[in-house]
């Protein structure tokens, strides 16, 4: 055969990956307001970037009429390319080849781009649109599913690994985003969950839909699975491009530098009325992140879930930091199951990627009640705990306003860890809340005086005068120093500076054994 006439066959060849071996999957993607693979991978990676692997490669199955449907690409785009001019692996189920799912071949294809994303140190991305295992290779599907679960976790900590739910996955296709670092969601279109609503019902007799077994915002809400939701693929896409603007390409390298232009010694005046002086009244803690951060921008993530606790990536003078917040807005800030299981998740990723943490507090303590014990919050909160001690990244804490009880310890204090340890000068550190402390030590003087609510009024203020000044935790070392609110960006980027260099050994072992 003539050269010619073989570049052409293999034009002919890729253009028939490029449309599927059916046009009108095509059009029925589009229908159900669905992208195609291709065009998710080029609204992902920079513009003629994307270098395709295995396009041609095809399975081998025989059974069930299998060797008559033999379609290139077995349903799974992968390959690189470049976001903001950096490296990222790619791959991409393709829903109109056996409705994405997961065969032999497929999951080799897989299997081999997470082993270069590994080698090269650089990020994966998952798109998934996938129907589970393919029922009709039987057990090689499931063990494909396994060689991803595996790498998945090879990968954690190592490289960043981010799933992007951008149709049904169920099953096992569901677990591999589970393992991964970050979970976007895109609404009515993705759903996750390990049963669908036709199992649920034959087992339980629950009626349930798809979106309300395990749609982006029950998971987004609900259960904590996914990190970010989103109402079409288009911002959620774009955003998962950001999202990768503010990670390294690996564990061995720290976040790009981005000069925002904002000043690092601009004055936080706004600091000053933005906190009520009442240890009761409540505010919205990301006004102060937005008012530190440079430009104001920062990336939440769980937005929805745990709201209590706010974690989120930012950049100080121009270097990405994570913040990690109690939020007096919602539930007081108290710390609970779900937010320690938040905060913890989000810690140790920051750690295993070079991320400064600083932690704003202001906690009243820890959910009380018979739920919370009985669900486990000394399991949950101790994963927190676990996590910041863990971190070898450096750490700044700053009190903003209360710190009560085991919480302020929790919540990276000088005592577990923390490098610096700042706070405002309306701060109050104690065993737990002025009120609570004089009812317990001053119970019988208070039961037994004639006026037992002016004697606790009194206890009150004594033992704030002796136990809660702000100035109490600084004349013993707990806190570094007592900061002007109005210098908190410029103390914040300084303390920073200092500590770029920060270098922590952990002791030489297999792994830790974190609470469960």
């Amino acid at each position: 055969m003539h050269p010619q006439e073989r570049l052409a066959e293999l034009i002919r060849l890729k253009t028939e990956v490029r449309q599927g071996p059916d046009p009108a999957a095509t059009e029925r993607q589009h229908a159900r307001g669905k992208l195609t693979a291709h065009e998710r991978i080029e609204l992902l990676l920079d513009e003629g970037s994307f270098q395709e692997i295995e396009a041609l490669r095809r399975h081998r199955s025989t059974a069930f009429g299998m060797d008559r449907r033999r379609p290139y690409s077995d349903g799974v785009l992968t390959g690189w390319g470049t976001v903001h001019g950096r490296t990222v692996f790619v791959y991409a189920h393709d829903f109109r080849t056996f409705g994405g799912a997961l065969g032999e071949a497929h999951a080799a294809k897989i299997h081999k781009l997470m082993d270069l994303a590994a080698a090269a140190g650089a990020p994966l991305v998952s798109l998934n649109d996938g129907a589970g295992a393919r029922i009709q290779e039987g057990v090689t599907a499931l063990a494909g599913y396994g060689g991803i679960f595996r790498r998945n976790t090879r990968n954690s900590g190592v490289i960043p690994q981010i799933s992007v739910m951008l149709g049904p996955c169920a099953g096992g296709a569901a677990y591999s985003p589970a393992l991964t670092d970050f979970v976007f969601m895109v609404r009515d279109t993705a759903q996750m969950f390990i049963t669908g609503p036709d199992v649920v019902q034959a087992v339980t007799g629950e009626r349930v839909s798809m979106d309300g077994l395990g749609g982006a915002d029950v998971h987004g809400a609900t259960s904590g699975v996914a990190g970010f939701v989103y109402d079409d693929e288009e911002s959620c896409l774009e955003e998962v491009r950001y999202l990768l603007s503010l990670l390294p390409q690996n564990n061995r390298e720290t976040p790009p530098v981005e000069s925002s232009g904002d000043p690092a010694d601009r004055t936080n005046d706004i600091l000053l009325d933005l906190v009520p002086a009442e240890p009761n009244q409540g505010y919205d803690m990301r006004a102060v992140i937005e008012e530190i951060a440079d430009g104001g921008m920062f990336f939440e993530t769980h937005e929805m879930w745990a709201t209590n606790i706010v974690c989120a990536l930012a950049r100080l003078d121009g270097h990405v930091v994570g913040f990690v917040a109690n939020q007096p807005a919602s539930s007081a800030g108290v710390l609970d199951i779900h937010a320690s299981e938040k905060a913890a998740r989000f810690v140790t990723m920051c750690d295993a990627f070079n991320i400064p943490l600083v932690t704003l507090v202001d906690v009243p303590g820890f959910l009380p009640g018979v739920a919370q014990e009985h669900n486990g919050i000394i399991r949950h909160g101790a994963k927190l705990l676990y996590a910041y001690c863990n971190a070898t990244v450096p750490r700044i804490q700053l009190i903003v306003r209360k710190a009560y009880g085991g919480a302020y310890i929790v919540m990276d204090s000088r005592s577990i860890g923390a490098d610096i340890s700042l706070a405002w000068p309306g701060n109050e550190i104690a065993v737990m809340g002025a009120e609570g402390a004089a009812n317990v030590i001053f119970r019988r003087e208070i039961t037994s005086a004639d006026n037992p609510e002016a004697v606790r009024t009194l206890k009150i203020k004594e033992y704030k005068a002796e136990l809660m000044h702000p100035y109490y935790a600084a004349e013993r070392g707990l806190v570094d120093d007592v900061i002007d609110p109005r210098d908190t960006r410029r103390v914040l980027i300084r303390s920073l500076e200092m500590l770029r260099t920060k270098h922590a050994d952990l002791p030489s072992r297999k792994h830790g054994n974190p609470p469960a």
